[in-house]
């Protein structure tokens, strides 16, 4: 039996992708110490390995879909195809520096404040590449350094072209290395808090990061593998529109219905029926966004006998799907 080569993260986005796993319809069993859960579809083989290695391992063929944070894929540089954002792991990626430095606020700050003095800046992180662009694109920078590539340092090399500039590799717990292991940081953070509890400010937002469904591209060239691929995504892909969405029933009456109708956004249109052994009334069913239900609510109040309401499981885009291009 053919098997899809699935990779999923180990570590901060695991729970919550095993949950959105559980709600698509699969059943994941991990065995402690583990990195192969068992899953309960024969037409696919999971894998948990850490979300930094990911995109390049899909990238090079050893995976054939998986869920990464889009950080990760920037910071590789990996060439995978993109499916779909699925609304969870959402962080920032953000320069920070130590709270006591009131006068430096931005980038541009850091390194005008760093070349007045005559200093290298020491920046620590888990993302050189994403960092080191950052900074050749930043004006100040320029302005100074032209461009030369900041000098990277890592426990095995040190390259580039301006001592000045130091990116230093960090392997963890970067919010602790100011001030005596780096003067700036570059990390994720979701709420901030973390930072703020290390006596650190962030100065500038690089970008934003979601955990997204990725694919490597040779893998869709092969028919059973696509058509495989199409059918992880449309479950998965459901249970992400489920959580943004609510299935509605309620009475009416058709001498309210026209009104109604008008106020009720939905999917395509309701479903709309007579209501059984009651003459002029009509029973609507229909799927809206979670977001439109408290606006609704006066509306429905008023214009509505009864109205039940349920969170559903899936709401899969399968004409989307069917004729998305990847």
């Amino acid at each position: 039996m053919p098997q899809l080569k699935f990779v999923i993260p180990k570590g901060s986005l695991q729970e919550a992708t095993l949950r959105l796993l559980k709600q698509a319809g699969y059943n994941v069993k991990a065995v402690e110490r583990s990195y192969r859960p068992w899953i309960n579809d024969p037409e696919i083989s999971l894998k948990l390995l850490r979300p930094q290695e990911i995109p390049t391992l899909i990238q090079e063929g050893a995976h054939e879909l998986g869920i990464a944070g889009e950080d990760w894929i920037n910071e590789s540089g990996a060439k995978v195809q993109f499916l779909s954002k699925l609304d969870y792991g959402k962080v920032s990626i953000v320069l920070a520096i130590p709270n006591s430095w009131e006068k430096v606020n931005s980038l541009s700050d850091l390194i005008k404040h760093f070349k007045s003095d005559g200093k290298p800046i020491r920046i620590a992180t888990e993302y050189i590449n994403i960092t080191s662009m950052r900074i050749m694109q930043n004006k100040e920078y320029e302005k100074y350094y032209g461009n030369k590539t900041p000098e990277i340092i890592t426990p095995w090399s040190r390259y580039g072209q301006n001592p000045n500039v130091k990116i230093m590799l960090s392997f963890g717990a970067t919010e602790a290395k100011p001030p005596e292991d780096a003067d700036a940081i570059v990390d994720n953070t979701e709420t901030g808090t973390t930072l703020k509890s290390n006596e650190l400010k962030i100065i500038e937002v690089f970008s934003q990061s979601e955990a997204v469904l990725i694919a490597n591209k040779e893998a869709l060239k092969d028919k059973w593998k696509e058509e495989k691929i199409r059918d992880v995504m449309t479950l998965i892909v459901g249970a992400v529109e489920a959580r943004k969405k609510l299935h509605i029933f309620m009475n009416v009456k058709e001498e309210n219905l026209e009104e109604l109708l008008e106020q009720l956004p939905a999917l395509k249109r309701p479903t709309i029926s007579p209501l059984a052994g009651t003459e002029g009334w009509v029973a609507i069913n229909t799927v809206i966004a979670k977001e439109e239900f408290l606006r609704l609510i006066p509306v429905l109040r008023r214009l509505a006998q009864g109205l039940v309401v349920y969170e559903p499981k899936g709401v899969l885009p399968l004409e989307e799907i069917r004729n998305r291009i990847i």
